[in-house]
């Protein structure tokens, strides 16, 4: 069975809505967006950077695998993460696409979340990466399918916004496996589901 690993930047008050950009995510007049930009160092990138140099598995939900296939998909820069992104299988979770072209090596999975990623964890491959899709995170981690989180602790609050864990989450318990502080006050901490 696959593992599934879930990638995701929060501040301290748990707001994971519009890190990138001012315009990435601004539902429910979310007006905060961008605000990891700043944070970035080369303990940062070197602490992401790990495991990029091979193609893994990515699961994306419809919003977070359409921003990414707008911003990475027509890139050719030689970065690492470029590279990586481009050359993974990723799967998008949609009952509303059409089909998934707009993305090299992306296969669209129509239906239930939950059902058709717990399908596909089932099935020999590779690990499943997520970044972002926070939606279907909450829905996965309900079910008890993520196995890891790495979740990039930025040193602000901003008291509104999405957060991770909005909604009923189940107990569940973690073991801190490793963390490594950027010299600009992120905090890396990976988790596993005991």
């Amino acid at each position: 069975m696959r593992s599934i690993s879930v990638i995701l930047s929060t501040t301290l008050d748990g707001v994971v809505q519009g890190p990138g950009r001012g315009d990435e995510d601004t539902q429910d007049g979310f007006d905060l967006g961008g605000w990891g930009n700043g944070y970035g160092d080369d303990v940062l990138a070197r602490e992401m950077g790990k495991g990029m140099d091979r193609p893994g598995d990515m699961v994306f939900g419809r919003r977070t695998w359409e921003d990414f296939a707008t911003a990475w998909g027509p890139r050719t820069d030689g970065n690492v993460f470029t590279a990586h992104l481009n050359a993974a299988t990723k799967y998008v979770v949609s009952t509303t696409l059409d089909n998934a072209g707009a993305w090299q090596n992306s296969v669209l999975l129509r239906g239930s979340a939950v059902e058709t990623v717990a399908e596909l964890k089932a099935l020999p491959g590779k690990d499943l990466a997520i970044i972002g899709s926070v939606s279907l995170v909450r829905s996965l981690h309900a079910a008890g399918l993520v196995d890891t989180y790495t979740l990039l602790i930025h040193p602000l609050t901003l008291g509104k916004g999405a957060r991770l864990f909005e909604g009923p989450a189940p107990l569940t318990e973690f073991t801190l496996t490793g963390s490594v502080a950027t010299t600009t006050g992120v905090l890396i901490a990976h988790y596993k589901r005991r």
